[in-house]
């Protein structure tokens, strides 16, 4: 398929300034890369960590956006994967160097050399991108593209925390009832776990959203859930949560943060800890992640609540992502 030489592309310069709508050469693949002509790109809260300096060392100039659907146009010369015209996903985690300790025991997720889709190599909010065809996953055919999006890392990201909180969880508290929590809260019910939905303060639309998914229980980040929690998790970057959700745990509780930044942790006393609660971090994503979450995902089967934003719209929606002006999930399409 011929592609033109140049392409529209939403470029981040400098901190704290807006997005800036470009023409930039599209890029060529590399042997191991595929060049995709992007269908959608869900918008995430990394990207604003990113825009505000909170992740300080992106590379700069930079096309942000890390849930990445599109069409493969291109291929490079050892890519055996896949063929043109598949439709696949690209995920934050894009190359590990498959060397270090971490990769070599089945955790690359924590490489010690890794690059990042949308902040260490360019991502998604473009008309087109090249991705390393190892890191890239096929999208089931039941998700149109800008429903597919969302999956990449709310979806991804979600998934290996929710598998962090462990088995035996029958009453799991989810703080933060955005993109990532609209979709494991799905997951969660279909599993047969009660589900606690904590959202922000009065955000009662956010509540209803989450009771139609099934919830068991639907309030305040500041209420105490009617019945302890087994787990909790949180995917609102708000370090006093923490402690907030070890006040309403079970003995032997986990309390999962599943975000890439956080405000400080306020302190809390010894006994919110004590009985052998654990509180654990959630960092990137591996392969295995995305091919078990891309199995179970159609058979719960998981839908997204999108909310679609042309490519020179970009900045509204990060704009309304930073307000909380829409529930589900931001996605610009082509």
């Amino acid at each position: 398929m011929q592609h033109p030489a140049t392409m529209r592309a939403m470029v981040f310069e400098e901190s704290g300034q807006p997005l800036q709508l470009k023409r930039v050469p599209v890029p060529d693949p590399s042997p191991q890369q595929v060049l995709i002509k992007i269908h959608a790109c869900g918008v995430c809260h990394t990207d604003l960590h990113i825009m505000d300096n909170e992740l300080s060392q992106p590379k700069l100039p930079l096309i942000l956006g890390h849930e990445i659907v599109g069409t493969v146009v291109q291929l490079g010369s050892q890519v055996s994967q896949f063929k043109s015209g598949d439709r696949v996903g690209v995920p934050w985690l894009g190359h590990t160097c498959g060397q270090c300790r971490y990769c070599r025991t089945g955790r690359e997720n924590l490489c010690d050399y890794p690059r990042f889709t949308g902040y260490t190599l360019d991502g998604g909010y473009a008309e087109f991108t090249v991705a390393n065809a190892r890191y890239c996953f096929p999208i089931p055919d039941t998700y149109e593209s800008a429903e597919a999006a969302p999956l990449l890392c709310a979806g991804l990201i979600g998934y290996r925390t929710y598998r962090m909180a462990g088995n035996e969880v029958k009453n799991l508290g989810i703080y933060g009832f955005g993109a990532a929590a609209h979709i494991i809260a799905q997951i969660a019910v279909y599993q047969g776990q009660r589900v606690f939905a904590f959202t922000r303060v009065g955000d009662l639309e956010a509540q209803q959203f989450a009771r139609k998914l099934g919830v068991h229980w639907a309030g305040d980040s500041s209420e105490a859930p009617p019945e302890k929690l087994d787990a909790a998790l949180i995917f609102a970057p708000l370090g006093a949560l923490i402690p907030e959700a070890l006040r309403h745990t079970n003995k032997g509780a986990t309390v999962v943060s599943g975000g890439i930044h956080m405000s400080d942790i306020t302190a809390f006393p010894y006994r919110l800890l004590w009985e052998e609660r654990i509180i654990r971090s959630v960092a990137n994503l591996t392969r295995q992640d995305g091919q078990e979450f891309f199995r179970l995902a159609p058979q719960v089967p998981v839908k997204t609540t999108i909310h679609r934003y042309p490519l020179n719209e970009a900045n509204h929606a990060l704009n309304d992502l930073r307000t909380g002006r829409f529930t589900g999930a931001a996605v610009l399409v082509e």
